[in-house]
């Protein structure tokens, strides 16, 4: 199985095809037709959203779009690399319904930037206190289904630790997620110090917002995190920066540029706000030692 995954090579497949069929002036229809497929399914497999993506097919495309040799191969080793399964599919029983898309995003992402105001984000929680929430959210699962959706997050994890190419995390936290008591003392003590200890690694930055810092964009804003996924020899971006916003009834997925910069300037704002990273720390420790007391 794929480590870094197969949601990217799906998008930029994806994004290639799309640009061949406009530069061709070609509809979706059109296209569709030509493969005497439901535009449906183009569309799914333009937007990186194909589940089944057969090689055969892919070359057929490239003959219609008119795409060279070497294109097409390049196009037809991405279509290969898109088919591989990642490791997250082994958890595709507990994995909630869109949710599959933001991990593969997570898993192919060179940097991380987000801001979380109420919760330790997914990526610096502990077992335990990962284990309350998801608890809490799917309180009628068996214990199977909470260890395995335990088991998801833990290994979400590793892609700040794994010892090539590590991801970069800049994260700020409202100080209302070291307040808000998740499970118990013990666990939220636990929970503090792990974030505390994690931010002194050179690819994890952590700030805190604190409470006197008041509403530094004169508005609230929800949880966000801004994946980008590096760039390639030429210095171009491998893929388009994602903003990914998680919604209670759904997620969102943010691609456009006016609003990626949007909220990488809301971003600077709340950072510039926040304590620096070692009085976050140190409020981290402090809150941390006030639980276990």
């Amino acid at each position: 199985m794929s480590d870094r995954g197969s949601t990217l090579p799906r998008r930029q497949l994806g994004r290639y095809l799309r640009e061949g069929r406009m530069q061709c002036n070609m509809t979706i229809a059109e296209a569709a037709g030509l493969m005497e497929w439901s535009e449906s399914k183009l569309q799914r497999l333009e937007t990186g959203n194909a589940e089944k993506i057969r090689v055969l097919d892919i070359r057929e495309l490239c003959r219609i779009y008119d795409f060279d040799d070497e294109f097409t191969t390049a196009l037809a080793n991405l279509a290969q690399q898109a088919s591989v399964k990642s490791w997250w599919h082994e958890y595709d029983d507990v994995v909630p319904e869109g949710f599959n898309v933001y991990v593969g995003l997570e898993a192919s992402a060179r940097s991380l930037v987000s801001y979380q105001p109420d919760l330790i984000p997914g990526l610096l929680q502990t077992a335990d206190y990962a284990r309350v929430l998801i608890n809490d959210y799917w309180p009628d699962a068996g214990s199977d289904r909470l260890d395995r959706r335990v088991q998801l997050k833990t290994r979400r994890q590793s892609l700040l630790t794994r010892r090539r190419s590590p991801a970069t995390f800049d994260v700020v936290l409202h100080e209302t997620a070291l307040r808000r008591v998740v499970g118990d003392p013990k666990i939220m003590a636990a929970q503090l110090r792990r974030v505390a200890d994690m931010s002194t690694l050179p690819t994890i930055a952590v700030r805190v917002l604190p409470f006197t810092a008041g509403v530094p964009l004169g508005h609230t804003v929800g949880p966000f995190v801004i994946v980008d996924f590096g760039r390639d020899s030429g210095n171009r971006p491998v893929e388009p920066t994602v903003v990914y916003l998680e919604n209670f009834l759904g997620d969102l997925y943010l691609e456009k540029q006016a609003a990626v910069e949007r909220y990488h300037q809301a971003y600077q704002s709340i950072r510039h706000s926040a304590l620096d990273e070692t009085s976050s720390r140190d409020l981290l420790r402090k809150a941390a030692k006030e639980y276990a007391t």
